[in-house]
């Protein structure tokens, strides 16, 4: 459970989890459904490569994804149906997902399916990425993510972190997100922002 000091928490002193997910995209008659997930742990600031994770998630065979979903999804169909449901991999990452703070670059998408995983869970407070870099670095010519990185001269240690993947992988979104935080943070005047603060930005 997220407790009440963690709004008042320093994000220098705090845990917080990175999520991404990637999903079929929208069909007509068919539900959005998410086919994997990406997580990794802002710590103390810093972004820890140790707690990378990431799993497929399963959608069955037989529907359609949206043929222009980005993603690897038209090669990993087979996997993909035989990945664990979402409620099966739960058990795995609840704890990251309900005790810190969470964190996703246009958390619309993160908070609809982290909260049809576990319905009868309450999940803490989100930090938006997206919403950040728009008033931190106003200006950009554009702020999709796989940009972002790429103009604050991000990429390289993106992909250090992330062999072999590449943008709209879950697991390299959700590093690249985090370390849009990171970068952030080790710029003077933000050492002492709270979670709270940054949530509400």
């Amino acid at each position: 459970m997220i407790r009440a000091m963690d709004f008042a928490s320093l994000i220098l002193n705090s845990r917080i989890t990175v999520l991404d997910y990637e999903t079929t995209g929208s069909v007509r008659g068919f539900p959005t459904e998410p086919w994997q997930i990406g997580m990794v742990t802002l710590e103390n600031g810093t972004v820890n490569p140790d707690s990378m994770f990431e799993s497929l998630l399963k959608v069955d065979a037989n529907r359609p994804f949206n043929p222009h979903a980005p993603g690897r999804h038209a090669r990993l169909r087979e996997e993909i149906a035989e990945a664990p449901a979402p409620q099966e991999l739960w058990p795995t990452i609840c704890s990251r997902l309900t005790d810190y703070p969470l964190c996703a670059h246009n958390v619309g998408t993160e908070k609809k399916f982290t909260r049809l995983m576990a319905p009868m869970h309450r999940f803490g407070i989100w930090i938006d990425t997206l919403r950040v870099a728009r008033k931190v670095w106003p200006g950009c010519a554009s702020y999709a993510l796989d940009d972002l990185i790429v103009l604050l001269d991000l990429k390289p240690k993106v992909d250090e972190h992330c062999k072999e993947k590449e943008a709209h992988d879950a697991l390299y979104d959700a590093v690249a997100s985090a370390m849009l935080l990171e970068h952030l943070l080790e710029q003077s005047g933000w050492e002492s922002i709270t979670v709270g603060e940054l949530a509400s930005m």
